[in-house]
Parts: structure tokens; C-alpha cells; sequence
């Protein structure tokens, strides 16, 4: 039976009740999707307990506005968790998790590349906020999607360099129909922009175009291009749908 719990404390002391458990962990920002549902079901597979995350995490948004808009849908989310068995929900408040006021960070160093380069001091809120994530829950799993590449790598990086006790793995990306990861920023699609999405998802996944030509291609159609980059056997996209921002990413092998 699922249990809410929306107080630090009380989670810390339910969890020195569970060192026997094998534990898996699922972190989100909520608005949950199938593509979280898959990596509640790999949990499920893998462990005795599953726990998930929600909290919309304010110090990785580079303007306001999208922290504020960002899709929040909390009964519905205990909905899908209740179905996929969750065990422990944790709904956490900003007060609770940064008592610093995000005084003490993770910084990340690595080359400013992709989400790097165009979105400056993301992933020192979500390097911060998945550290703390990891320090209360002490998983041995913890499941990430592929979607966000370059993000499951700094965590793992992250954990090997303070030799933290999970296991992060990585999931396969689950896509619409016609090839989009899904995401909660889909949503916020109008129905126009959604077949510009279709088209960018067409051609990204082309094997016969370079990046040159798939940017000149988006482009013409009026969509924005921060980047078309392959790097280390993927390629990687990060583009803007009106004020709508997307990114994704496919090993080279797969290009259709």
C-alpha cells in the first residue's frame, strides 16, 4: 500500500526501518508519464521496495517562468503510483530539502557542451538536488531515462566521485508514435507545434542527413536550433517549439 510522505523527518526515521530491503529509487519533478511508469516497473522488477520522488525542483530552471509553468498533476501522479506499486512516495517541500536556501551546491566543471552551454547552472541544481535525493533514500538502484543523456552521465559521475551506494541505471527512452520522447513538456504542445515536432523527430532520426543539414532543415520550418551535435557514438539535439524547449538524443547505430 502506498504511503505519502511529505516530511523529511518522518522519512528518515521510516528509513532505519528498511535496511534489510533492497530498494529501488525513482526521482521525478512529477506530471508522471509512461515514460516514468517504465522505470517504476524495472523497480519493481529489480527490488523489494520501490520509492519515488516528486518535487518540482526550482534551482535547476534557468528562468522563472518555466519553474512556474512547469505541469503539475500530484493526484494523478499518486494515481499511477498506486497502480505501478509504489511503496513510498516522497513529496518533499523546498523548505525541507534546501534549509540552505541553496547556499551549498554541486558544481558541475565538465565541458560546456549541450545542456551545458545553453542552459547555464541546470545541472548545478540537479547535480544538488539528486545528491541530497541520494544521501535520504540510500537506494541500490536508482533509475534514470535515457532521454536525458548527458544528465545520466554526470550521475553517474557524480556518484563514483562520492562514493555513493547506488547502482544508477540508465532506460531505454519511451517515445510517441511517431518518435518524440515523451516528456511533461509535450503537453504544453499545440497542435501545431506538435506536427513540427513530427517533423523534427522525422529527421533527426535520418541516416542520410548530417547535422549541418538537419539544422538548416528545422530552421526553414521556423523551428529554433540550439544544437545538432554527435558526440561520442550519439547524436544529440536540443531544440525550441515556440517557447517550448526539447532535446533529444539517439546512438548513431540507430538512425533510420
Amino acid at each position: 500500500m502506498l504511503k505519502i510522505i511529505n516530511r523529511i523527518t518522518q522519512w528518515v526515521s521510516i528509513r532505519k526501518t528498511l535496511l534489510k530491503n533492497t530498494i529501488g529509487f525513482v526521482p521525478t519533478m512529477g506530471n508522471l508519464h509512461a515514460g516514468h511508469a517504465s522505470l517504476l516497473k524495472r523497480s519493481k522488477q529489480e527490488n523489494e521496495l520501490s520509492i519515488l520522488s516528486l518535487f518540482v525542483n526550482p534551482t535547476q530552471f534557468n528562468e522563472y517562468n518555466d519553474f512556474k509553468n512547469y505541469p503539475r498533476s500530484v493526484d494523478q501522479d499518486i494515481l499511477l503510483a498506486t497502480n505501478y506499486g509504489v511503496d513510498y512516495m516522497l513529496i518533499p517541500s523546498y523548505e525541507d530539502l534546501y534549509p540552505d536556501n541553496f547556499t551549498y551546491k554541486i558544481i558541475n566543471t565538465t565541458p560546456g557542451h549541450q545542456e551545458a552551454m545553453f542552459r547555464p547552472g541546470h545541472f548545478d541544481g540537479v547535480l544538488t538536488i539528486v545528491m541530497k535525493l541520494l544521501l535520504l533514500v540510500k537506494p541500490s538502484r536508482t533509475y534514470f531515462g535515457e532521454k536525458d543523456y548527458q544528465q545520466l552521465q554526470l550521475i553517474k559521475g557524480l556518484v563514483a566521485a562520492f562514493f555513493l551506494e547506488t547502482e544508477v541505471v540508465g532506460c531505454e527512452t519511451i517515445r510517441t508514435e511517431f518518435g518524440l520522447p515523451l516528456s511533461s513538456r509535450n503537453n504544453r504542445l499545440t497542435k501545431e507545434q506538435v506536427q513540427l515536432a513530427r517533423y523534427f523527430s522525422k529527421i533527426f532520426h535520418s541516416s542520410s542527413l548530417s547535422c549541418d543539414q538537419i539544422k538548416k532543415a528545422l530552421i526553414q520550418e521556423g523551428i529554433g536550433v540550439d544544437y545538432i551535435e554527435d558526440y561520442e557514438g550519439r547524436r544529440f539535439a536540443g531544440i525550441q517549439i515556440g517557447n517550448i524547449r526539447l532535446i533529444d538524443n539517439i546512438p548513431l547505430s540507430e538512425k533510420k
